[in-house]
């Protein structure tokens, strides 16, 4: 069986007094999942806005990748199949070589 599928994620930035909010949506074409996310600018630091849109847009897709790991993993216990296992590495950065 071969299938194609599109979803597509948006995001939303917004901005106010040093605080950068973002909403993370991603759309399947039969659900919607938000994910949120946000950043601020320490005062002692220079404010640079585009940091803030990365930081909050990447913390908003995070939280929306779990809330679809946990969605999936509700939906394969419902059918009697196991949970993917979590992953308990760093949560970026490069990953320590295998020998």
């Amino acid at each position: 069986m071969s299938r194609t599928l599109e979803w597509t994620v948006g995001v939303e930035l917004t901005e106010d007094s040093g605080r950068t909010k973002a909403e993370a949506r991603l759309k399947t074409g039969t659900s919607t999942l938000t994910g949120h996310g946000s950043a601020r600018c320490n005062p002692a630091d220079v404010d640079v806005p585009a940091i803030g849109d990365e930081l909050a847009a990447s913390r908003a897709m995070k939280d929306l990748a779990g809330k679809l790991m946990r969605e999936a993993n509700r939906e394969m216990e419902a059918v009697g199949a196991g949970t993917v296992p979590q992953h308990t590495g760093p949560g970026y950065g490069w990953p320590e070589a295998v020998s």
